[in-house]
C-alpha cells in the first residue's frame, strides 16, 4: 500500500487565552490523527468551533503542532484563500498578480495566466477597476479565479465553496471536480454535506478539538448523524 503523504498522530494546537484571573491556554486542537494519501479527496466534517480551519492550517504548515507528531515532507500544500494579498485601492488585475505572488506563483506565470482569470472571474471592464468597488461576490469570484491557478501537490479547501451566487458555485465546483480527476490530493471543509458526498471519497470527523471518526463516507456520516442526535437529545 502507498505511503501515506501525511499523517498527522495526537497532534494538539494551543492559543494563548486570556481568562477573568490570570492567563493560561486554549486548545483549539487537542487530539487529532489522519493519514493522507495521494490521489485521496478527504472531507473534513464537525459543529462549528470544532477545529476544522485549524486542522487546515497544521496541515498546510501555518501553524506548528505543540503536541503530538505531523509527517509532511517536502509536499506543497496551499489552503485556497479568497483574499490574499488583496488592497482595496488597486485593480482587480493587479491585486490578482499580488494575490498570485502571495501563493507561490512567479510573476512571470501569474501575468501570463491573467486573461484566464479574467475569463474565469466573469469581471469584465470591472478587472481594471479598484476592488473597492467589489462586491463580495464579485471578490469572492476573483479571489477563486487566481486561486485555481496554482497546482500544488495537495489543495486544501475551507468553506469556500458555500460563498457567493449559485452559478458561480457551480462552476467552481466544477473547475474543483476537474482537479480531482486529474488525480490531484483535496482536503475539504464544508457544513454543505450534499458538496462533501460529492466531493470527497473519505471522511474525517472532528468534534471539541478531537478527531472522532476517520474512514468511509457513507460510515462516518452515518456516525456523525448519531452523535449529533444524541448531542440534541441530550441537550
Amino acid at each position: 500500500m502507498d505511503q501515506p503523504l501525511i499523517e498527522l498522530e495526537h497532534v494538539g494546537v494551543a492559543f494563548s487565552a486570556q481568562r477573568r484571573v490570570g492567563s493560561g491556554k486554549f486548545w483549539a486542537l487537542e487530539d487529532v490523527s489522519l493519514s493522507l494519501r495521494q490521489g485521496e479527496r478527504l472531507g473534513i466534517i464537525g459543529r462549528n468551533g470544532a477545529g476544522k480551519s485549524t486542522l487546515l492550517r497544521v496541515i498546510a504548515g501555518i501553524l506548528a503542532p505543540d503536541r503530538g507528531h505531523m509527517r509532511r515532507g517536502t509536499l506543497s500544500c496551499q489552503l485556497l484563500s479568497l483574499s490574499v494579498g488583496f488592497t482595496p485601492y488597486l485593480s482587480g488585475r493587479d491585486n490578482a498578480i499580488l494575490s498570485g505572488l502571495m501563493i507561490g506563483l512567479r510573476q512571470r506565470d501569474i501575468i501570463a495566466r491573467l486573461p484566464a482569470i479574467k475569463a474565469f472571474s466573469e469581471l469584465g471592464d470591472f478587472f481594471e477597476q479598484p476592488i473597492a468597488t467589489y462586491s463580495s461576490g464579485m471578490l469572492m469570484r476573483l479571489g477563486f479565479s487566481v486561486a485555481i491557478q496554482a497546482e500544488p501537490d495537495v489543495l486544501l479547501i475551507d468553506e469556500v465553496l458555500s460563498v457567493g451566487d449559485v452559478e458561480f458555485q457551480e462552476k467552481s465546483g466544477s473547475a474543483l471536480r476537474e482537479r480531482m480527476r486529474q488525480g490531484h490530493t483535496v482536503v475539504l471543509v464544508s457544513h454543505d454535506e450534499t458538496q462533501v458526498a460529492t466531493l470527497c471519497d473519505r471522511l474525517l470527523w472532528v468534534e471539541h478539538g478531537r478527531s472522532v471518526c476517520e474512514g468511509n463516507r457513507d460510515e462516518v456520516f452515518a456516525a456523525y448523524h448519531r452523535g449529533l442526535a444524541v448531542s440534541t437529545a441530550a441537550s
